[in-house]
């Protein structure tokens, strides 16, 4: 089985880490020694997940030590991208996140990005980081993707493993492994966008149809 970790423990990182920990290996990190001591104690922070759930992780295994990092064959990133008052995403918990993969992810690894970003960004903002903290080159010696988070926190029916996704990657190859890790744990299956840009666009789509919606 292949070794997942799962960079932030919110409401969209922790339920990936509870679903893949029920597979097999998977790396729980977060930068919050509160969090991780919570998770630990097997207790969702966010009380999203029941005491239960969090039970159910049978090979979970929680952290702030970066160098777990480089244990993992795949690091999924879940960070929040806040939006500030002039409606532009604050992307340093995103850089961050990619400073820290960057440092640590093993040769061979593939990089997924969850958070909410415009179309391109996974290029342009987050591999740059990537490549310089590790000296390694994209497309050779490690590998991108990209499927948006769907979850709308304290809904309780649209839950992870309820909501079809959508998944993309850099090449073929890397399109295939996503795709068929994240099918362990969705039911609906997944939907394998053109490219990264496009699987982007379906996020932001999907935000402004949300936004509408509640108007």
């Amino acid at each position: 089985m292949t070794t997942v970790a799962v960079i932030g423990l919110g409401y969209v990182g922790l339920p990936l880490v509870v679903e893949f920990a029920k597979q097999g290996r998977t790396i729980g990190f977060d930068i919050h020694e509160g969090k991780v001591a919570s998770c630990r104690a097997g207790t969702d922070p966010s009380r999203e997940l029941t005491d239960r759930q969090m039970a159910e992780a049978v090979h979970a295994e929680y952290t702030s030590d970066g160098a777990m990092l480089g244990e993992a064959d795949i690091i999924i990133v879940a960070v929040p991208t806040p939006v500030d008052q002039a409606h532009i995403p604050d992307f340093k918990p995103l850089i961050g996140a990619s400073t820290s993969v960057g440092r640590h992810m093993k040769k061979g690894a593939i990089v997924v990005y969850e958070s909410t970003v415009y179309p391109g960004a996974t290029e342009e903002v987050c591999i740059p980081v990537l490549e310089r903290e590790s000296g390694l080159k994209w497309k050779q010696d490690f590998f991108v993707g990209y499927s948006p988070e769907r979850i709308n926190p304290g809904d309780k029916e649209h839950t992870l493993t309820k909501i079809l996704k959508i998944v993309s990657g850099d090449t073929p190859a890397t399109l295939d492994k996503i795709a068929k890790l994240y099918e362990l744990i969705v039911v609906p299956g997944v939907y394998r966008a053109s490219s990264i840009k496009a699987a982007e666009a379906a996020k932001v789509i999907e935000n402004t149809q949300r936004d509408l919606n509640i108007a």
